[in-house]
């Protein structure tokens, strides 16, 4: 039997691919099996000059003023896999390899530059200036997993906000983008940008052609003299969810909601949604962004594993928001294991209330199927009412209420269906 592909999936449609005149943005996350994914806010914040912020491996100058965001990530480190900011911004990043080497040295995660980018940048495109300029300052590298067993990588980007969308591919501090305005877009582990270069780092080119990558005559396509030669399987695994994911795109263009989205991101046929021995979606995230500016953008987020059989639940930023430690998983400060060393000597529990919640009823409704089923329809039935609701607010026709405890709300009331 085939390895499933071990990788992640990041989609986005515009209008006209998608309804209502809303950009959609949608990203799973999977990571090793025994890893916990939380969701955090992060208000924002003033800086004195001249300090720094200290991401997972290194410490970088702050800037003077960091937009509110939430994040959905790994709980063992400082960055993010997904996120969005107050301003409409929502960030994933992929795993990739190219022909340039993979960094040993400590330096940032691209899930480091996931939340740096959206702490920094109040569009699609300063986000991902903000990126290009710190890869170019301080470089991408440092383990991805918490594992002693050192696993690093590259990162693609796609961004979004209101408006547009972006796909960034990275090589070192080497890069190409790809402006997206309309229609529907996946990315997966691989480079998928070939000569729709928007905009690129500007030695890209020159480096390309001094290493025999590229002649320095016709078009250049960034994907064909970036892709190795000999790719790692997970790298050729993932092709089969791309095309997967691109697919399902292509079948619902042109109508697009956050249910759509949603479905997409639960689909195991493509191998998009999985739970397999070793790996499994631990974390997904589905973000609704209304071109009319009058109207918040809406963050839907799991905090639990296996989006088949988790809760998608609304967070919209708000000027009043309460903090959800159910899904904050603890802290250990410096006696972390991932800030001593040697680095990852031992694992911590790092389970979050909704996380342990969600899994003692998965355990039951495998006991009980019968029980399970009907658990199962009835947290179905309420994501799908909220759904509506939420639709029916963005279409101006009932006023939002209590927007900064919504998100609250749904994860207390999903645990208590759970005990």
């Amino acid at each position: 039997m085939a390895e499933p592909p071990q990788s992640c999936d990041c989609f986005v449609s515009l209008p006209p691919g998608s309804k209502n005149d809303h950009v959609i943005f949608a990203k799973n996350s999977d990571r090793p099996r025994d890893e916990v994914q939380e969701v955090v806010y992060y208000p924002a914040a003033s800086h004195a000059s001249g300090t720094t912020v200290e991401c997972t491996y290194i410490s970088i100058p702050q800037v003077e003023h960091t937009y509110a965001v939430v994040l959905s990530r790994p709980a063992w480190l400082w960055g993010a896999e997904m996120g969005a900011n107050e301003h409409g911004v929502c960030i994933g990043n992929e795993a990739v390899w190219t022909r340039e080497p993979v960094s040993p040295e400590e330096a940032l995660l691209g899930m480091d530059l996931v939340r740096l980018a959206l702490e920094r940048g109040d569009s699609a495109w300063a986000a991902l200036r903000v990126i290009t300029e710190l890869l170019e300052q301080h470089g991408q590298g440092g383990a991805c997993r918490e594992d002693p067993e050192h696993f690093s990588y590259h990162n693609t980007f796609l961004l979004a906000d209101r408006q547009e969308a972006w796909v960034l591919e990275t090589a070192g501090k080497l890069w190409a983008a790809q402006k997206i305005t309309e229609g529907v877009k996946n990315i997966s582990n691989q480079l998928t940008i070939g000569t729709e270069i928007s905009a690129e780092h500007p030695e890209l080119r020159s480096v390309a052609q001094s290493q025999g990558w590229w002649k320095g005559e016709g078009e250049f396509s960034f994907s064909a003299a970036f892709s190795p030669d000999n790719p790692p399987a997970r790298m050729e695994l993932a092709k089969q969810r791309y095309k997967g994911g691109t697919a399902l795109l292509q079948e619902h263009d042109g109508s697009v909601t956050a249910e759509v989205m949603m479905s997409i991101l639960r689909d195991k046929p493509s191998g998009i949604c999985m739970d397999s021995e070793g790996f499994r979606t631990t974390g997904s995230m589905v973000s609704i962004l209304p071109r009319d500016t009058s109207m918040p953008c809406v963050h839907f987020f799991t905090a639990t594993p296996d989006p088949s059989r988790s809760v998608f639940k609304p967070f919209i930023f708000s000027e009043s928001m309460n903090p959800v430690t159910m899904v904050v998983s603890p802290q250990y400060g410096p006696d972390d294991p991932v800030r001593t060393q040697p680095r990852f000597q031992h694992k911590v529990d790092r389970k979050h209330e909704l996380y342990k919640a969600h899994q003692a009823a998965l355990a039951t409704m495998e006991a009980n199927l019968d029980a399970g089923a009907s658990l199962q329809e009835t947290m179905r039935f309420l994501e799908s009412q909220c759904l509506q609701e939420i639709e029916a607010m963005l279409r101006g026709e009932v006023e939002g209420q209590e927007l900064g405890d919504l998100f609250f709300d749904c994860v207390d009331t999903e645990i208590k269906f759970y005990q």
